[in-house]
């Protein structure tokens, strides 16, 4: 089982060398910006690749980390905490970049990122990527297996699923600052029913503010897609040096009567997505 301390937030785990460069920046927070784009998610779906290609951008100056998770459990830290992750105004001015912007996966699933972010960024971009869930949550678990966070096979993970989170979600809506790490590491399947997590969001923002991606096509025509992304951003068109893939694990191929037994429990949340968006993704 995970040790004792994981059941903090990730963020109190920093080393005191990052502490003190937040410290250092908080001071100068009311001269810097927010973000004007956010990629949200999902987790394992290639926000890492597609954070690292937006900030190699030449008009691109991203945060000081892909992932602050202000949104989710580092929200009581405070906007000049977050704003100090962020380029100054004077930078933007001088035009040393034209946007700025961070991607914390979590930010999909998390049931307040929406309406704090509506709050603080009512006019941010939001990016979104949506991998077939099948193969997203499996790519879940062995992301926590890596992690020596996940010690139970596969089958028996998500098995135990529903047990592990329950009473997790309304915890966390009755309570602003309850972090929980169950819900944030154990969520295989949960996470993969996007369209509860889109309709919170389509609550707070209009379509027109999204741009959702599916990781599929990303991967496999990733300079088309890519395109689509800056062009929703406004930015110019360019391209890195290579559409190198962040983040990509190497794992044995899932049990094939575990992927069946999947294939049926995700089609009926996957016909909601289809019909959220008007778009088949075809997952199969």
């Amino acid at each position: 089982m995970p040790s004792a301390i994981t059941h903090q937030p990730p963020s109190l785990l920093q080393p005191p060398t990052v502490w003190r460069m937040e410290r250092s920046r908080v001071w100068t927070s009311p001269l810097r910006v927010l973000p004007d784009f956010l990629i949200l998610g999902a987790q394992k779906a290639g926000t890492s690749s597609l954070h690292d290609y937006l900030s190699q951008h030449p008009n691109v100056k991203p945060a000081l980390a892909k992932e602050i998770h202000f949104l989710d459990y580092n929200y009581a830290r405070g906007e000049a905490w977050y704003r100090a992750h962020f380029p100054t105004r004077l930078e933007k001015w001088r035009g040393d970049f034209l946007l700025t912007g961070e991607g914390s996966p979590y930010y999909l699933f998390y049931p307040h990122a929406a309406r704090r972010a509506k709050h603080l960024v009512p006019h941010a971009k939001l990016l979104v990527l949506l991998r077939n869930p099948v193969e997203r949550a499996y790519s879940h678990y062995q992301h926590q297996v890596r992690l020596g966070l996940e010690e139970l096979t596969f089958e028996t993970a998500i098995e135990n699923e529903a047990a592990r989170l329950v009473g997790e979600f309304e915890k966390i809506i009755l309570d602003d600052e309850y972090y929980s790490f169950n819900f944030q590491n154990y969520s295989y399947l949960a996470r993969g029913m996007y369209a509860d997590q889109l309709e919170r969001w389509f609550k707070q923002f209009p379509r027109a503010q999204f741009l959702i991606l599916a990781s599929e096509a990303f991967y496999q025509n990733t300079a088309h897609e890519f395109e689509r992304v800056l062009d929703f951003l406004h930015l110019s068109r360019w391209q890195p040096q290579t559409f190198a893939v962040r983040n990509e694990g190497k794992y044995e191929p899932m049990n094939a009567g575990t992927r069946a037994q999947l294939v049926e429990f995700f089609a009926p949340h996957n016909a909601r997505v289809y019909e959220l968006l008007n778009q088949d993704f075809e997952w199969k």
